[in-house]
């Protein structure tokens, strides 16, 4: 027996009306035990998942595009939905974004996740949002780490999927193989049997169609909207007060923090007083100041939030991820779903080095822990913890790249800090040392299949599984996590860019030795003041350099690699002393080779354990965690005497 109710649903510029219907359902599956709901029918909410690279944030522009969210002649940029400078130089998402379609009187709410392996917990916080997502399939590559990853979340959420092959029309590109690849990967992953007979829809985001079968017209993006307002339930909510789960937090210069999450009960104004429910389990009283809705790349004003809806909301001065919003002071706080742990730690210092200040101005130790404090508000794949040293933190996470985001885009907000090697997360278990092992999907070239089997052998990997292929040949493996730090490079180096790698954490295991991944030493600079031609000249033969003429230097900074591998102090300062005789070589210039020039990432890959990287808005340094010559050397005297 059900009953129709109505509700006013804000849309951009009008309103619409959207009908709910109510009726009896058995809560938890259990007939036994039922309880009312509400679902709301012209509501769908969505997330759109895939391994990197595979056309999320494109499709995400066409539904936008095809969903009216853009005047006809508006001039749109590609990856609308990747609004972070850095998410554009990359080409990857870093976080997960809000939007809303409305199409024929049907609001779908988007919501636009990473594929990169480093990003998992974006994937996760927001699985309770929705109720249903999109898995993204490249019709050449299929089902990669990632792909494996965010599928199996999404089957243990209850989430009903559609899968979307994409890049169809891609040379090379084998659909059907691809679709059997998918379904394979379900009955591995044991979906149900509603989730393993999901529609496919076959794709080209950057063409702008979407199709039901191959051999159907392919002219938009019709099918797919279609399909997700069928397949995808309306949002399942319960009858009652207003609740609120928050599952994403905004930031707005004018209003402050915005809490993200979908309503699962009641309704919601401007001026309502409501409760935070905070994770410690303490209540808050706040009063709503603004209600938003998300509808293509921009944020509008709402004047109210109705169960099912996905909002923003403001008001708070303090409320984190996990929590709760709800209209009754004794109301129980939702459930949050756990996500997996940090694997990855590295150490954020102080910069100490004769430089500091120069460049950034944001470079006290308060300054860099309220920053991290912030970011782990926002990110709660972020662990931040003090050390016993004044003005150097642990920043824990699920890999190097995620922490050398946050890294960057602190020295574009004015920031100088060092920060460490990454270093893996150990744990006894069963009174043994215990660290994080990956399964690694390395795609090369059959002719340097040899040379990458030698460098994951001496990474302590253990291949798994070797599958030929028509461009050449696929290697799982199960590598220690620190096994994989530099080997990214190294892969693009040995297979001249052709080489794939992708990851996905597996299991902790018994500590697996020693890992040797640099086999050079450095030169190290004994003298403060700026690299001369003259120096850097006679240099050249000792190794490569990372420096070049008028660069400042100072002592204990690293200017080049020694092929040896011990470290090698130099003198890049060094000047032509002038005497009363013309010398030989006097009028000729000096031609010197291009420096060694690294990447924050690839920076933060090299060092040693012993070194740091100093990061400032315009300069990426490497240097020895001790400056002074000396001192490193009654620390080294101290290591080899306790080993």
């Amino acid at each position: 027996m059900c009953d129709i109710a109505e509700h006013r649903v804000p849309s951009p510029g009008s309103y619409h009306w959207a009908k709910t219907t109510l009726c009896w359902l058995p809560r938890n599956n259990q007939v036994e035990s039922t309880s009312f709901f509400r679902m709301s029918i012209a509501i769908r909410n969505i997330a759109i998942i895939a391994h990197v690279d595979h056309g999320k944030t494109t499709l995400v522009d066409q539904l936008l595009r095809q969903g009216g969210a853009f005047r006809a002649n508006q001039q749109v940029a590609e990856r609308i939905m990747d609004s972070m400078d850095l998410e554009r130089e990359k080409g990857i998402t870093i976080k997960a974004k809000n939007t809303s379609v409305h199409w024929e009187g049907n609001v779908i709410n988007i919501v636009d996740t990473p594929g990169h392996a480093d990003f998992g917990a974006e994937v996760e916080r927001v699985m309770k949002m929705v109720d249903g997502v999109l898995l993204v399939v490249d019709a050449y590559d299929g089902p990669q780490a990632q792909t494996r990853f965010v599928l199996r979340k999404a089957l243990q959420s209850g989430l009903v999927p559609i899968v979307v092959i994409n890049k169809v029309d891609r040379e090379n590109s084998d659909a059907h193989k691809v679709h059997d690849k998918v379904l394979e990967l379900f009955l591995e992953l044991h979906a149900s049997e509603e989730q393993f007979h999901c529609p496919f829809i076959y794709a080209s985001a950057k063409n702008g169609f979407a199709i039901r079968d191959m051999n159907d017209e392919r002219k938009d993006m019709r099918a797919l909207f279609e399909t997700i307002m069928s397949h995808i339930p309306a949002p399942r909510t319960e009858e009652g007060a207003f609740r609120m789960l928050i599952s994403n937090i905004g930031w707005s210069d004018f209003v402050g923090r915005i809490a993200i999450g979908k309503i699962l009960s009641g309704t919601v104004r401007g001026g309502d007083t409501v409760y935070v429910i905070h994770r410690d389990g303490s209540r808050e009283r706040c009063k709503i100041s603004k209600i938003f809705e998300y509808t293509g790349t921009k944020t509008s004003d709402s004047i109210e939030g109705i169960a099912g809806d996905i909002v923003g909301m403001a008001g708070f001065n303090d409320i984190d991820i996990g929590e709760t919003l709800a209209a009754d002071e004794t109301a129980p706080a939702l459930p949050f779903v756990e996500i997996d742990p940090p694997t990855i730690q590295m150490e954020f210092a102080v910069n100490d080095g004769p430089f500091v200040g120069q460049d950034g101005k944001l470079v006290t130790s308060r300054q860099i822990r309220d920053r991290l404090v912030r970011e782990s508000k926002t990110n709660i794949s972020i662990k931040i913890s003090d050390t016993s040293e004044g003005g150097t933190f642990i920043v824990a996470a699920r890999g190097a790249m995620q922490i050398a985001i946050l890294v960057e885009q602190m020295r574009r907000e004015g920031f100088e800090l060092l920060v460490s090697r990454p270093s893996v997360i150990t744990k006894v278990i069963n009174g043994q040392t215990c660290e994080p092992f990956e399964t690694l999907w390395v795609e090369v070239p059959d002719t340097q299949v040899g040379g990458i089997m030698q460098n994951l052998a001496a990474r302590k990997a253990r291949v798994e599984n070797m599958e030929k292929h028509a461009h050449g040949m696929t290697i799982e493996a199960t590598v220690p996590t620190r096994g994989l730090i530099g080997f990214e490079f190294d892969l693009m180096n040995m297979t001249s860019g052709e080489g794939v790698m992708s990851h996905l954490f597996k299991e902790y295991g018994p500590w697996a030795g020693e890992i040797i991944t640099r086999i050079t030493g450095t030169l190290v600079a004994t003298d403060t003041g700026m690299a001369t031609a003259y120096a850097l000249d006679n240099l050249e033969s000792r190794g490569k350099l990372f420096v070049t003429s008028g660069d400042m230097i100072y002592q204990g900074m690293i200017v080049g690699e020694n092929p040896r591998l011990h470290d090698l102090p130099v003198n890049p300062t060094k000047e032509k002393q002038l005497s009363n005789v013309r010398s030989q070589g006097e009028g000729k210039g000096i031609q010197l080779s291009p420096p060694m020039k690294f990447t924050l990432e690839r920076a933060i890959e090299y060092i040693a354990p012993d070194e740091y990287v100093e990061a400032t808005p315009k300069i990426i340094r490497l240097r020895k965690k001790e400056l002074n010559p000396n001192e490193r050397k009654r620390t080294e005297k101290s290591a080899a005497a306790l080993a």
